[in-house]
């Protein structure tokens, strides 16, 4: 399996991911200017990370790749303990995380996509701040009384919430009072898997 990747791009949670299920595997660096180029534009069409590679198949679509990963070690709690709510559990928080946290900071880090004016790209920044502080506090309850999203061990769901804390933090998105969010990201942060693929990436 190869991934194709840029650093710290949602991406590093396949990364991570690859590290846990501890199967073989290859990377591909990624510039912001080799998004586009033609070379990986024949893998990706829409020029975005991450991609991955099996033999002659590709998927893409970070959600998609996290699925994929986990189905290659079954016996791993990576999509819930096995029963069908522990599962819906994992893709409930992980469809979350996806569609409503990663879609907001898109408003953060691209705002000139949405609006042209640059007061109107300001105001949409702080907006969407505003907005992912209400969505990680809901994250923040989920982890009142459990270490991880889904349970006591670390799921697909929970690299990508690691990826997008390290995105609040960078954007300075106000997380104060979430204590539970913060012991979570020191939790990730010291472990092994998540480790490698940091200093992989040179994060």
């Amino acid at each position: 399996m190869k991934l194709y990747y840029m650093p710290g791009a949602c991406s590093l949670a396949s990364h991570i991911v690859l590290e846990w299920i501890g199967k073989p595997y290859e990377t591909h660096k990624l510039s912001r200017d080799e998004l586009k180029g033609p070379e990986f534009l024949q893998i990706n069409p829409l020029g975005a990370v991450p991609a991955l590679t099996d033999g002659g198949w590709t998927i893409t679509q970070n959600i998609a790749i996290l699925e994929f990963l986990a189905e290659q070690a079954p016996q791993s709690p990576l999509l819930g303990d096995g029963t069908g709510r522990s599962r819906a559990e994992v893709r409930r928080w992980l469809g979350f995380i996806n569609s409503d946290i990663h879609k907001t900071f898109s408003m953060l880090f691209g705002a000139q996509r949405f609006v042209a004016e640059e007061d109107a790209q300001k105001q949409l920044a702080a907006s969407a701040s505003k907005l992912l502080t209400k969505l990680f506090a809901q994250l923040d309850t989920q982890l009142a009384a459990k270490p991880y999203l889904a349970g006591s061990a670390a799921s697909v769901a929970d690299a990508y919430l690691y990826v997008v804390l390290r995105w609040a933090h960078a954007k300075e998105v106000d997380l104060s009072g979430l204590d539970n969010l913060s012991d979570f990201f020191k939790r990730m942060e010291a472990d092994a898997g998540v480790q490698a693929a940091l200093k992989a990436e040179g994060l």
